[in-house]
C-alpha cells in the first residue's frame, strides 16, 4: 500500500469516527477555542474526509499531501489537550503513558505528509 493509501485510509477512518462517536471527540477540544466542541468535532471529520478523499486519487495526491501535514498540525492541540486530561483524570497508568508516547507520532505523520506532497522534508 502506498503512503498516499495508508495516510488516506488512516484519515477516512477517524473522520468517519468524528460522526460515529462525536462525544469522544468534543472532550478533546481544548477549552480556551470559542465556539461549541461539537463544532470543531465535526468540522474536524469533514476535513479528515475530504484529505482523505484527496489522498486516494493519484491526481489530487499531492494537495491532500500538504493539506494533510496542515491538517495534522492543526488537530496537535486537541491531542495535547487529551494528554493533560488523561495524565490528570483517574486513567491506567497504561493509557497515560500511551496518550503521552502518541504525542511524538504527530512529527512523521507530518513528514510522510509531506512527502506525499512532494515537499522535500529537511533534517535538523
Amino acid at each position: 500500500m502506498t503512503r498516499a493509501r495508508v495516510l488516506a485510509v488512516f484519515l477516512l477512518g477517524m473522520g468517519t469516527l468524528h460522526f460515529l462517536v462525536p462525544k469522544f471527540f468534543d472532550v478533546l477540544v481544548p477549552p480556551q477555542l470559542p465556539g461549541s466542541p461539537r463544532a470543531y468535532t465535526l468540522g474536524s471529520g469533514v476535513a479528515e474526509l475530504a484529505v482523505g478523499t484527496l489522498l486516494v486519487r493519484p491526481r489530487t495526491q499531492r494537495l491532500g499531501g500538504r493539506l494533510a501535514a496542515l491538517l495534522f498540525l492543526a488537530v496537535f492541540p486537541g491531542n495535547l489537550q487529551m494528554a493533560y486530561d488523561w495524565v490528570r483524570s483517574e486513567k491506567p497508568l497504561v493509557l497515560k503513558l500511551a496518550v503521552l508516547l502518541r504525542l511524538p507520532m504527530q512529527v512523521p505523520m507530518v513528514t510522510q505528509a509531506l512527502k506525499v506532497a512532494g515537499t522535500p522534508v529537511t533534517q535538523g
